[in-house]
């Protein structure tokens, strides 16, 4: 269901291109601070950071669509909680400080306010690219390969300059040990990006 709400966005992304008034292409970075909710891990908020490229779409006056490819680090760090219910895995009972890595293609549709302020809303889907054992101390099979949530946020544009600030909630379960515990991903993003 997911991956087939996705490849529908990602065709209506493709197909406007057809009524495009304008592209630019740009690079951006800067720093998440995000969490996995679940018994397993602790309510706090750990940073990482994100950097990639994006693409804006002008669909009118108002509105433009802006697809992304981003590299995305999230950490977090597992409770007590988690030891307690994988005590008898002995792949996952150690795992404490997770580190993941996603390739992250948020869709977002832009709807602007003022001459400098853009509404953004939409979907993003994740990929976990790294589930080495260093990443992860001995959890690699931990995390589900993918990540759907919904994005929120704005974003100041001056010039060439994009400032941005926005909101995700995961919808998916990232548990893919079972389903003893519910793993959903949250946070915010703030960063800079640079149309060319």
């Amino acid at each position: 269901m997911k991956t087939k709400l996705f490849l529908s966005t990602a065709f209506m992304i493709i197909a406007s291109f057809s009524f495009a008034q304008g592209i630019k292409l740009g690079i951006k970075g800067g720093a998440n601070v995000g969490k996995i909710d679940g018994k397993s891990f602790k309510e706090e908020f750990k940073y990482g950071y994100h950097i990639g490229g994006f693409a804006e779409l002008k669909v009118g006056k108002k509105f433009s669509i802006q697809p992304e490819v981003l590299w995305n680090q999230v950490n977090t760090d597992t409770s007590n909680s988690f030891r307690t219910l994988y005590k008898d895995a002995v792949d996952f009972n150690k795992l404490s400080n997770v580190k993941l890595g996603y390739i992250s293609i948020p869709i977002l549709l832009s709807y602007k306010v003022a001459n400098i302020l853009s509404l953004q809303a939409g979907p993003q889907f994740g990929i976990l690219v790294d589930k080495g054992r260093t990443t992860l101390q001995n959890g690699t099979d931990a995390f589900k390969k993918g990540d759907f949530s919904l994005l929120g946020g704005a974003q100041i544009n001056i010039s060439h300059l994009r400032i941005y600030g926005r909101y995700n909630i995961g919808l998916a379960n990232l548990n893919d040990i079972d389903n003893k515990d519910k793993w959903k991903s949250q946070g915010f993003q703030v960063g800079v990006g640079l149309a060319l």
